[in-house]
């Protein structure tokens, strides 16, 4: 059974949707959110080492985007419920959410994406992320998820990127089978932040230097649960 979720209010087709993969679309949210462009989201044409070595270095994050399948969903099951009874180590500065909007999922990744690296990101002086950010570190995954229900800032911004890369609004009750995950390296883990998700899950050691090929490890092993889909894309936090 599919659980029900808090909607913001908007005609706008939700951040998961094609369009927002537009690069232009998505460093125009970064920038309205208050992330200076020293660091941008660049395309990943490909998962093999020629195409990989065309994304500017040092990477922070990846994004992915993939089909809700039943095959998916199979998994995603099945893997929880290994995990929740063999345990895994997720080190306490992980910051993770949970998804309570159903048409949040792009901005609820690109949370889980900066929210990770802010070490690394520069912020604007009146960056309506790095308030939220600031708000909520203390808060567990729900209270974040709640919090973000309410944070009018956020919204409309969504809204705004949202309007921005589409052409034609769908009806709020159409049937979303595309969804995004995090990847991130924090601590020297490789860590899948999926707001769908109970919590982060551990896909083991990363480095800086050799980030991005383990994201795009994980990335295959989406891609391979589902040989006869065609519908996976991803794009980097690289360092502009």
């Amino acid at each position: 059974m599919v659980e029900r979720r808090q909607q913001w209010p908007s005609k706008a087709k939700p951040l998961h949707f094609e369009g927002f993969w537009e690069r232009k679309v998505t460093n125009q949210f970064l920038r309205q959110l208050g992330i200076h462009p020293s660091w941008q989201f660049v395309d990943v044409y490909g998962m093999d080492p020629e195409l990989l070595s065309m994304v500017p270095r040092p990477v922070c994050a990846v994004l992915l985007l993939f089909p809700v399948t039943e095959k998916y969903e199979m998994f995603r099951t099945e893997q929880e419920e290994k995990l929740k009874a063999q345990g895994q180590e997720v080190k306490p500065s992980v910051y993770f959410m949970k998804q309570t909007i159903s048409n949040a999922c792009g901005t609820i990744g690109l949370i889980h994406a900066i929210a990770n690296n802010r070490d690394k990101i520069n912020f604007e002086a009146e960056s309506s992320l790095k308030k939220f950010l600031d708000d909520s570190v203390s808060m567990s995954p729900e209270e974040r998820a709640k919090y973000l229900e309410t944070y009018e800032a956020i919204r409309v911004t969504h809204e705004s990127s949202a309007h921005e890369g589409q052409t034609e609004a769908p009806s709020i009750d159409e049937k979303v089978d595309l969804h995004f995950i995090a990847l991130v390296n924090v601590g020297g883990n490789l860590y899948e932040l999926d707001g769908r998700k109970p919590f982060p899950i551990n896909h083991g050691q990363s480095s800086d230097d050799t980030f991005l090929e383990d994201a795009v490890e994980v990335c295959k092993e989406f891609m391979e649960r589902d040989p006869e889909e065609i519908r996976f894309n991803a794009i980097a936090l690289a360092a502009a």
